[in-house]
């Protein structure tokens, strides 16, 4: 609020009602008065009461405090791939059980799940990758499959191994010829062994 400003013009008016000014002295008054008035601000006012209504106030951060920010949202876990293993006999042991189904399920950290049904048995056990130096890997394809090159191992390795409650155990190897297709074999502690595929 001008009250300084507002007192001035009404003196000014006073003036030249009563014909006191000249007609140059108005013009300095006037421009005077719009001088003092450009510097107001304005400020709104509470028409019950008639006084100036507060401006919010920003409250001053305190020293060592910083504003507080939402974090964002964490990115949520990738969701586990399941493949299904097909398990083929190679010897007689084998042939007793037919044709195997496992299901591995991958949880994108390089292991996961691996499960499978052996003579109404229910075997579970987990899958790994693991290193192409891994100490002894091959020995199971060679022994399952045959003679076995070093092509036959290249790319992606990884070992399975599953166990059942009647006393049981699988152990198997695999490459991977892609992301989600490979090859491997499994031997079963009772004499069975079995070409793996999946993909």
């Amino acid at each position: 609020m001008c009250r300084a400003s507002k007192v001035g013009m009404e003196r000014t008016s006073h003036r030249v009602s009563g014909g006191s000014l000249s007609r140059s002295a108005l013009a300095v008054a006037v421009a005077g008065v719009s001088l003092t008035l450009a510097a107001c601000v304005a400020v709104p006012v509470d028409p019950r009461t008639g006084l100036p209504v507060a401006w919010p106030q920003a409250q001053p951060a305190t020293q060592g405090q910083t504003p507080a920010v939402a974090p964002p949202a964490p990115a949520a876990p990738p969701t586990p791939v399941v493949y299904t293993a097909r398990l083929y006999p190679v010897n007689d042991v084998a042939n007793r059980a037919g044709m195997l189904t496992a299901v591995v399920t991958d949880g994108h950290g390089g292991r996961g799940s691996f499960s499978l049904n052996y003579l109404g048995d229910a075997m579970q056990g987990e899958a790994s990758r693991v290193e192409p130096n891994y100490p002894g890997f091959g020995r199971l394809l060679r022994d399952v499959v045959g003679s076995g090159s070093d092509a036959q191992l290249r790319g992606p390795r990884g070992i399975a191994n599953a166990s059942g409650s009647r006393g049981i155990s699988a152990q198997c190897e695999y490459v991977l010829s892609s992301p989600s297709k490979g090859t491997g074999a499994c031997v079963f502690s009772d004499g069975a062994r079995f070409q793996l595929h999946f993909g």
